[in-house]
């Protein structure tokens, strides 16, 4: 039987982060269940002193690295961790803490972040884990707090452990930050592409991400990253689409145009394995950049894509 739980845990300060999470963690080594715990660092030093030798059992993954892009977090933290402890779960499940939003968050990146909270109860459904996810009352926007609500089916305060009042089915909290992006500036290039300018196109990315000094590891994950969404519009999406490149700060930032439509919002937030069909260029993408936004309808789809 399935037992899969998905919380978010309200805390003002560390005394309640902790009181939240250590006993979380130790009620999951102490029933023979794998332990995640991706947070920011501070939280990772908070639980690793209060936790003494037991934080040897636990694997910390620093989230504003591995979970910077939100996307990248359902299958690039959470699968991946679930998929390889499985098997090791004495009862079968997994535990995981996993607090995915922060105060410095952007408001470019809260749309993808909301996303992502709601996507983990589809992810998730048919698989044991339970996952904690902190949000810091103090510091977070109330707006923060209500969209938890709407992601999380249970909500823990304090002693307190309560059925959200506000949980949402999470295709509809999915399609309402499905928003559009914010305009690219006026200095933007922009190319078409078809299936005979694919090469061009690969080149002009890594010239343009060259000269923006970035390292050639991200100008070749980069490169990656848009050659996958080309591709995706040449085969899936009419045969062309168009091609914008712009610089902000010491990032380089592309969108993918085309005129195909995201119907799946699951697309690149699961591996569909080497008999699936579609979805694994996506996920490649979220795994490789440091932010995706990714804007769907019936006049096509934008996907903008972050590396810097």
């Amino acid at each position: 039987m399935v037992d899969f739980v998905h919380e978010a845990l309200l805390y003002r300060d560390d005394e309640q982060y902790l009181a939240g999470t250590v006993p979380f963690v130790r009620d999951g080594l102490a029933a023979g269940e794998p332990v995640l715990v991706a947070v920011p660092q501070r939280g990772i030093d908070l639980l690793r002193g209060a936790l003494g030798r037991q934080a040897e059992q636990v694997e910390f993954l620093d989230m504003r690295r591995a979970g910077r892009n939100p996307g990248r977090i359902i299958p690039g933290v959470l699968a991946a961790f679930t998929d390889n402890a499985a098997d090791t779960a004495a009862s079968g499940r997994v535990r995981i803490i996993g607090e995915p939003l922060w105060p410095e968050r952007t408001e470019l990146e809260y749309p993808a972040c909301v996303q992502h909270e709601a996507l983990i109860n589809t992810a998730f459904e048919d698989r044991p884990a339970w996952i904690l996810c902190p949000y810091d009352t103090a510091n977070l926007a109330p707006e923060a707090l209500r969209d938890a609500e709407a992601t999380h089916p249970i909500m823990v305060e304090g002693e307190r452990r309560r059925r959200s009042d506000g949980y949402r089915e999470p295709f509809l909290i999915t399609e309402e930050f499905n928003r559009p992006l914010p305009p690219p500036p006026a200095d933007v290039l922009v190319r078409r592409f078809d299936l005979d300018s694919l090469g061009t196109t690969r080149r002009l990315v890594a010239g343009f991400a060259t000269d923006a000094s970035l390292t050639a590891d991200h100008v070749e994950d980069l490169v990656l990253a848009v050659n996958e969404l080309t591709t995706n519009s040449v085969v899936h999406a009419g045969g062309s689409g168009t091609l914008l490149l712009w610089r902000e700060g010491g990032v380089v930032v592309c969108e993918v145009r085309d005129a195909g439509r995201l119907a799946n919002p699951m697309v690149g937030r699961r591996n569909p394995g080497a008999s699936g069909r579609g979805g694994y260029g996506v996920m490649l993408v979220n795994l490789l950049c440091d932010l995706v936004r990714v804007h769907t309808g019936e006049d096509g789809t934008a996907i903008r894509v972050y590396v810097g």
